[in-house]
């Protein structure tokens, strides 16, 4: 079968060339450019803990010796601190009680676990609001360290080929796959299975199909500066709002400081509406005085090493498929207000579509699975930009609950707050809660502390071969993942358990699934009593959680999660019937 075309090399569209090769599935990525990237100081992204994960898990590179994970975090508003949370080790999750896995149990209240936290998880302790809440250290990373490193994975790759000085000018689709032609030193023909474009704002595939990309242009803009200098909470990321100092030249007040690595910062400082040019002068008096309001009247030494100004965009694309033409990342949306990051949720674009595409590649166009990528991820998207535009008015502007509900400054820091920690409607991950591949209510259906649809907590399992490893180093490889939660099987070498309890049975009923799965054990799940069973996507979210062992559930459920049964020959019809555009 033709690769995947991959029309794009930034970011998403190297993710997605590795998490498909990772899935033995080759693809073509066309590259505008000349298969370098520019080195930009002042262009950094911050990534989520499972989307962090994500690039370690398909580049085989820890991206903390690239990026900088924050010591902790701090708002102010005016001259008093709002809220203050650190970020640090947090400690393993303990071994349950009982036996390991004795009879099986239907329901009931059975031993509930504490959760295993990663070596980049961690603990926070705050002042104000949300207490209690948990927050994972974000990374925070130069955009051409994160693509040096997808690139460097790609070199050793052999079912990935990167085709640089290739410009997209046409693409055509038929019954059984995409023909696409690129300008460059010899214009070429390629063709392929699928085609998706992963290049920007200002795809061309997107146009070449006809697209609408509606939105508001220039929602917020920010003037950056990259420095080299020390401030006084190393490590610590800070918003800062209202500042106390007068300001050079046009401002609201609004500033950010997020570390890198070495003693470099980016800065930002949320311009107001219009388009006031920012010249040199007025951003060197902008740095000197933020810098010397923050260190106590005398600004320190600091070396100016980039700068720029980042203009934030809400849009969001009418479609994300036609036939066998899909889009990802920028090209399919652009958000990024309130500390949302829009390359984070293109990311989360390539590892839910890897999958999928997989499955169809090797076994056929499934539509109603493919279906599900543009229905999950663009209804995850909308509503995080509906949330955005929600809470701009009230945090941007002198009125609405502000001037009438005492306390509010601190609703508004524990909404920014959210925002750039990934919390809240402003910065987690979305649930697929009304995806089409939830399977039907069950009886034998158990609640547990992730919603189905949503991603799941990564805790420690004994995989298949009796190593303990980490979830979400599980995923990605296009199969099923069964969970039994079974308390006290740590603490047993697996040759003693694997053949007793449920296990026998278990394991029959993860052979007899529709499509490949892998069994694994963990001693605790959050919300998760004894012996339930937690089936769970290839891209990390929940199906659903079974109290005990339900074959006949279970299958049901892993069929659902696959679309439905499908037959090739008439989804290759429908594709050829409704998918044909150039």
């Amino acid at each position: 079968m033709d690769p995947v075309i991959i029309v794009g090399a930034g970011p998403v569209g190297l993710t997605l060339a590795l998490a498909l090769a990772r899935q033995e599935v080759p693809s073509i990525v066309l590259d505008e450019g000349p298969g370098k990237d520019e080195l930009r100081l002042a262009r950094t992204v911050v990534l989520r803990e499972d989307t962090a994960a994500l690039v370690e898990r398909l580049t085989g590179l820890p991206l903390d010796d690239a990026g900088f994970r924050w010591a902790g975090w701090r708002s102010m508003r005016r001259r008093q601190v709002m809220r203050e949370i650190a970020f640090g080790e947090a400690a393993g999750g303990g071994a349950g009680t009982g036996g390991p896995l004795g009879a099986e149990v239907p329901g009931g209240d059975g031993p509930r676990g504490a959760v295993a936290a990663r070596g980049t998880g961690s603990a926070w302790s705050a002042e104000g609001p949300g207490e209690g809440e948990e927050f994972n250290a974000p990374l925070h990373i130069t955009q051409h360290a994160l693509t040096g490193a997808l690139r460097e994975a790609i070199i050793h790759e052999r079912l990935v080929k990167v085709a640089v000085h290739s410009r997209l000018d046409s693409v055509e689709q038929d019954a059984s796959g995409v023909t696409a032609h690129t300008r460059g030193p010899d214009g070429t023909w390629w063709r392929g299975s699928y085609l998706i474009g992963c290049d920007g704002p200002r795809s061309t595939v997107r146009k070449l199909q006809d697209i609408r990309f509606p939105g508001r242009t220039a929602v917020e803009r920010h003037a950056v500066a990259a420095l080299r200098t020390e401030l006084p909470w190393p490590g610590e990321a800070l918003l800062h709002r209202m500042t106390p100092w007068r300001t050079s030249g046009p401002s609201t007040g609004e500033v950010s400081a997020r570390p890198l690595a070495e003693d470099v910062w980016r800065l930002d400082w949320l311009l107001p509406p219009g388009k006031d040019l920012v010249t040199p002068d007025l951003l060197v008096a902008r740095i000197r005085e933020t810098l010397a309001g923050w260190s106590g009247g005398a600004t320190p030494a600091y070396e100016l090493l980039d700068t720029g100004v980042h203009t934030v965009h809400h849009r969001l694309a009418r479609r994300w498929r036609v036939g066998r033409v899909f889009l990802a990342g920028d090209a399919a949306h652009l958000l990024g207000a309130l500390g949302t990051q829009g390359l984070d949720e293109g990311l989360r674009d390539a590892d839910n579509l890897a999958w999928k595409l997989a499955l169809g590649w090797h076994h056929g166009p499934h539509r109603a699975l493919l279906d599900s990528y543009q229905t999950e991820r663009r209804a995850v998207v909308a509503a995080r930009l509906r949330a955005a535009d929600q809470a701009l008015p009230l945090l941007r502007t002198g009125g609405g609950l502000r001037a009438y509900v005492p306390g509010a400054a601190r609703g508004h820091d524990a909404l920014l707050t959210d925002g750039h920690l990934g919390s809240g409607p402003l910065g987690a991950p979305g649930a697929y809660t009304g995806s089409p591949l939830m399977p039907p209510p069950a009886e034998s259906h158990t609640p547990v502390a992730t919603e189905p649809g949503a991603p799941v907590v990564d805790v420690r399992v004994t995989a298949e071969d009796g190593s303990f490893v980490a979830l979400r180093e599980r995923l990605g490889r296009g199969v099923l993942l069964v969970v039994l939660i079974a308390p006290g099987t740590g603490v047993w070498a697996r040759k003693h358990w694997v053949t007793a309890g449920v296990m026998p049975r278990l394991a029959a009923a993860v052979t007899a699934l529709p499509h490949p799965a892998e069994l694994l054990v963990a001693e605790s799940y959050p919300g998760a009593a004894a012996h339930t069973v937690l089936l769970i996507r290839p891209d990390g979210h929940l199906v659903t959680a079974l109290a005990g062992v339900r074959p006949a559930d279970l299958y049901e459920a892993a069929e659902a999660a696959l679309g439905g049964p499908a037959n090739a020959d008439a989804e290759s019809a429908a594709e050829a019937a409704t998918g044909v555009r150039s």
